[in-house]
């Protein structure tokens, strides 16, 4: 099996996580465009988004695990998939990565680089939506990584679009690109005010999701073998 590097691992996470966001914002000043209708707007939204996760976690998978999200990343120290010190360097290159890919997109549509999220989304109704959102997109993880390492691209990006429609909140799931579109004033963006509990929700779904799936999992005969190995 192929390994890389932790500079190349966290160029990769970087790079990923700018394209994400680059598809999110960027789809989002299309749409935003071209129609006036929101429900064909959160749709144009919606394809780009899962289609180019699936683009980046096939090209980058190998190289870093493709987590592009601290949520999945703080999921992954949960489990001991990561250390401390990989994990804090990735969420930072992720944080970076994100307002990279947003900045890029505002340049693409000619828009000032620098602005500031101001729609609202806020309420206990975003918040739950965004453990949920988060829980699923651990658990499609989880789940492929026991199961079907290979599917994981499509799972992620098949959940992502799905989520969009049945989340209140469309399902950002990812704290860094919740970062990110705090600093667009378009459609997919969010105010600074509101960033801090998203985050906080993000977290709590992974981490539970990282907590029940570990169990979850483990099949009956595993757990056998590990009682006898420690007897």
């Amino acid at each position: 099996m192929e390994s890389y590097n932790l500079t190349r691992r966290l160029a990769a996470e970087a790079l990923g996580t700018a394209l994400l966001v680059g598809a999110v914002v960027g789809s989002g000043i299309m749409a935003d465009a071209l129609t006036n209708d929101d429900a064909l707007a959160l749709l144009c939204n919606t394809i780009p988004t899962g289609a180019i996760l699936v683009v980046i976690i096939t090209i980058f998978g190998p190289i870093s695990g493709a987590h592009f999200n601290p949520a999945v990343t703080l999921a992954m120290r949960v489990t001991g998939r990561i250390s401390n010190a990989g994990g804090a360097a990735y969420v930072a290159a992720q944080i970076v990565g994100g307002i990279a890919g947003a900045w890029a997109a505002h340049l693409m549509f000619e828009l000032p680089v620098l602005e500031v999220g101001a729609v609202t989304r806020t309420g206990m109704g975003q918040w739950w939506a965004e453990i949920v959102a988060t829980f699923g997109l651990a658990a499609a993880i989880f789940g492929g990584l026991r199961y079907r390492p290979d599917a994981i691209p499509w799972l992620v990006g098949l959940y992502i679009a799905s989520a969009y429609w049945f989340t209140a909140s469309t399902s950002f799931a990812n704290p860094a690109v919740t970062i990110a579109r705090a600093l667009t004033a378009t459609f997919s963006g969010i105010r600074p005010i509101d960033v801090p509990a998203f985050i906080v929700a993000q977290c709590l779904g992974a981490v539970l999701a990282a907590v029940l799936f570990a169990w979850l999992l483990q099949a009956d005969a595993e757990r056998e073998v590990a009682t006898a190995e420690q007897d």
